[in-house]
C-alpha cells in the first residue's frame, strides 16, 4: 500500500509568471509549517510540479529529510485557457460544470484530470509498493486528481481548498482505500 500526501502549494504572489510566481511571506510561513508536519511522518521521496510556489512549498522538508525534489510535470497546474480571463469565477466554473469543455487554449477537467492520474500511476510505478510519498502541487490538479476516485472531490471541494493543504490518501492496486486531510488549520 502506497501512502500518498498531496499538498496543495502555499499562499503565492499573483505576477504574470506562471512558472517563476514565488511564495508570500506568509506562504513562507506554511511552508516551514508544512516541513514540521513532515518532520513526524515517515517519506521516501519528494514530488512537485516544476512551479516555482510548488516546489518551494515542500523545498524546507525535502531538506529536512536530505531528499532531493523530482519535477514531474504531470502536475503542473491546468492550463485555463491560452490568454488571461476577465472572468476568471465564471471561466473556471464552466469548466467544472462540463468536463470536456475547454476555453481556447486550455485544458479539460477531463484532459488535466488524465494528465495527473497518468503521472500518479507513473510515479507509483517506479517504485516499491509500500513507499509513502509527498506530491506538491496546485488546487484544480489535486481536485481533479481525488475525482478521479471519488465524485465527492468536485467543484464545491475544490472552493473550500486551503492554502497549503495537505491530504494523505492510502493507494493499493490503483484503488483509494481511504483520504484524510491532516493539515492543522492555523
Amino acid at each position: 500500500m502506497h501512502t500518498i500526501y498531496l499538498v496543495r502549494h502555499a499562499h503565492s504572489s499573483y505576477t504574470p509568471d506562471e512558472w517563476g510566481r514565488p511564495l508570500t511571506e506568509n506562504g513562507l510561513e506554511d511552508a516551514e509549517r508544512v516541513a514540521e508536519y513532515f518532520d513526524t511522518v515517515h517519506v521516501d521521496r519528494f514530488i512537485s510540479s516544476p512551479y516555482k510556489r510548488a516546489i518551494q512549498t515542500i523545498e524546507t522538508a525535502a531538506k529536512r529529510k536530505k531528499l532531493p525534489i523530482k519535477i514531474e510535470e504531470a502536475f503542473k497546474e491546468r492550463v485555463l485557457a491560452a490568454t488571461s480571463m476577465p472572468h476568471f469565477d465564471s471561466a473556471i466554473k464552466a469548466v467544472w460544470e462540463d468536463e470536456t469543455f475547454a476555453h481556447l487554449g486550455g485544458e479539460s477537467n477531463k484532459t488535466a484530470r488524465r494528465r495527473a492520474v497518468n503521472g500518479l500511476w507513473r510515479i507509483l510505478d517506479q517504485g516499491n509498493d509500500s513507499e509513502s510519498i509527498v506530491i506538491s502541487t496546485h488546487g484544480n490538479i489535486l481536485a481533479l486528481l481525488l475525482g478521479y476516485f471519488h465524485s465527492r472531490y468536485d467543484f464545491t471541494f475544490w472552493q473550500q481548498l486551503e492554502m497549503p493543504d495537505v491530504y494523505q490518501m492510502l493507494i493499493e492496486k490503483q484503488t483509494m482505500l481511504s483520504c484524510t486531510n491532516v493539515w492543522e488549520k492555523k
